[in-house]
């Protein structure tokens, strides 16, 4: 089985996502593949923004190594869920020709978006918005292995 988490750009909200994920399914030795992308080709290449490496490692998870890219055509084959963090990722996954996106609030925000936290001032918020990823995620894959 594999999860996409999908934002704009790859280097705040999805690599969190990413981290979170790939903590549970090792805490839970599960057989889950986990990667993330974003819609944009703004940062190809980079690495996460510092805020969000510095909240994830203030959670006990390590992001520091991972590598924005960008959604190709080729992960609507490959993964088994695309999850975007925003409505707005959901609308530009659908562009692109995914059927079936799901929304990451839709696992424990009354389907609300994950705020995009690189538009915040400074580390305020950062937390919240790992705190969203965290709930939410747990809730997806708790989902995903009951279904399936």
């Amino acid at each position: 089985m594999k999860i996409l988490f999908v934002c704009l750009g790859n280097i705040c909200r999805s690599p969190i996502a990413e981290g979170i994920a790939k903590d549970i399914i090792k805490q839970n030795s599960l057989n889950i593949h986990i990667d993330s992308a974003g819609t944009s080709s703004w940062h190809i290449g980079e690495m996460p923004c510092s805020n969000s490496i510095r909240v994830a490692n203030l959670n006990g998870v390590d992001i520091s190594h991972f590598r924005a890219r960008q959604v190709t055509k080729n992960d609507l084959k490959e993964f088994d869920f695309i999850v975007g963090l925003d409505k707005s990722n959901i609308e530009d996954l659908r562009s692109i020709g995914c059927e079936n996106p799901l929304l990451l609030g839709d696992f424990g925000f009354d389907g609300n978006d994950v705020p995009d936290p690189y538009f915040f001032d400074g580390f305020d918020g950062f937390d919240k918005v790992y705190n969203m990823i965290k709930i939410c995620t747990d809730n997806l894959i708790k989902h995903i292995i009951s279904k399936y």
